[in-house]
């Protein structure tokens, strides 16, 4: 059984979603944020940065419980541990890596930078603007791509579609209009939001 310390950010969805996709049973453990309860004495013992999302397996390696954050590398050892997901030709490994990592380091990030722009005392505008025409032109690439293919890394679904799709429903929920006119990304999402393990996954 895994342990899941979680909260309905992008970055904990992630990891919710590789759990629920790959049909590894956890017990999912809400993390509430706004009342510091990843600073407690407890959770940092799990993760020292107080951040969420974090997995404690307790049927690791060998036997072994095994504790690990960051949201990626929670995506990867589900996919690892699971078998699912992972592509095993070496040249759609290599694209989904890549997408990946577009999807964990670009998007999430400066979506966060966003969010935590507009929800300071003083936003300023120019600052938000800026990191909205940023993830606007990520987005018109992903679009440009799924006018190509069906899913990140091509034909198959992969754990690259897990994370952009975490970004995504985060975008999507808070600032609508970054993913306005983009039609292929909308039905690549689309198809994302039918599939059962996700719908399950992001009800926090």
């Amino acid at each position: 059984m895994i342990d899941l310390y979680a909260a309905g950010t992008s970055n904990g969805m992630r990891a919710r979603i590789a759990l629920e996709e790959c049909g590894l049973p956890y017990t999912l453990h809400p993390v509430a944020l706004d009342k510091g309860e990843n600073k407690t004495a407890a959770f940092l013992a799990m993760n020292p940065n107080g951040q969420i999302p974090v997995i404690v397996d307790r049927d690791g390696p060998g036997g072994k419980p095994l504790t690990i954050s960051q949201s990626t590398a929670i995506l990867i050892y589900c996919a690892e541990k699971s078998g699912k997901f992972m592509p095993k030709d070496v040249a759609t490994r290599a694209a989904m890596l890549q997408a990946l990592m577009s999807a964990s380091t670009d998007v999430t990030p400066i979506f966060g930078s966003y969010f935590g722009v507009m929800r300071s005392k003083e936003p300023h505008a120019p600052t938000a603007q800026l990191f909205k025409d940023r993830l606007r032109s990520f987005f018109k690439v992903w679009d440009d791509q799924f006018a190509r293919k069906k899913h990140c890394a091509g034909d198959e679904v992969t754990i690259a579609d897990f994370s952009l799709y975490a970004g995504y429903a985060r975008i999507k929920g808070a600032a609508p209009d970054i993913l306005e006119g983009l039609p292929n990304v909308a039905r690549w999402a689309e198809a994302m939001a039918a599939r059962p393990a996700i719908q399950r996954a992001l009800k926090f």
